[in-house]
């Protein structure tokens, strides 16, 4: 594993920590470099450092013990993972999976200079705690649907989220119920409601958005 220089530049909340302690991550940070569809971390695992992503996207998701799984978030560039935030700022091992879904480069923090720039450096501090906040917040939002949002709401909003600004989109029946962390069968009968209603075509492993204003007003539907 190697250095970036001026990594830090890539992260605007890093630009207020004082000089002296964003010298000591650019020493101390160490390249990642993974492959599409490698696992970043697993269930168990220890983290051995802070996580900060360059390049690409990692899924974090988790699976109940009756096998459900279901996309917690998702890291992208410029971001930290809260989990492993979490973890060590807990001491605890990892309850979910990291999954790199396109190849990705990242820098890892080793732990102990973590523990050292948080017990030294306030605008490090804010940094961290700002990211996990807004985590937090969107993990509760994520509780919020999963508990009390109708699924047909939920599935036309995750259906235009996925597909941004695409009317295709190259996603399975079992990757909308992880997505949603609900059974296939239950997108799928959603699926098909929606195709009779002309809102979608959908065929073998992919969706096409025939109708986003109507899937638009269903999404603000509460």
């Amino acid at each position: 594993m190697t250095t970036t220089p001026n990594w830090t530049s890539r992260f605007s909340g890093l630009a207020n920590v004082e000089p002296a302690e964003r010298q000591t991550l650019e020493a101390a940070g160490r390249i990642i470099r993974l492959a599409k569809g490698s696992r970043v971390f697993g269930p168990g695992q220890t983290p051995n450092g802070y996580v900060l992503l360059l390049e690409g996207d990692i899924r974090i998701s988790q699976v109940s013990e009756s096998g459900r799984e279901i996309v917690l978030y998702r890291v992208m560039p410029g971001e930290s993972c809260a989990l492993t935030t979490a973890c060590l700022l807990g001491g605890e091992d990892y309850s979910a999976e990291a999954v790199a879904e396109t190849d990705i480069e990242a820098v890892s923090i080793p732990r102990a200079t973590f523990d050292d720039l948080i017990g030294r450096s306030a605008a490090f501090r804010r940094f961290v705690f700002a990211a996990f906040t807004q985590r937090m917040s969107d993990l509760f939002k994520l509780v919020d649907e999963v508990a009390f949002q109708r699924m047909d709401v939920r599935l036309a909003h995750k259906l235009l989220e996925l597909a941004g600004d695409s009317s295709d989109l190259a996603m399975t029946h079992q990757q909308l119920a992880t997505e949603l962390g609900t059974a296939r069968e239950v997108i799928s009968r959603q699926v098909h409601e929606m195709q009779r209603r002309g809102w979608i075509v959908s065929g073998r492993g992919t969706l096409k958005l025939i109708d986003r204003q109507a899937l638009q007003r269903l999404a603000n539907e509460s």
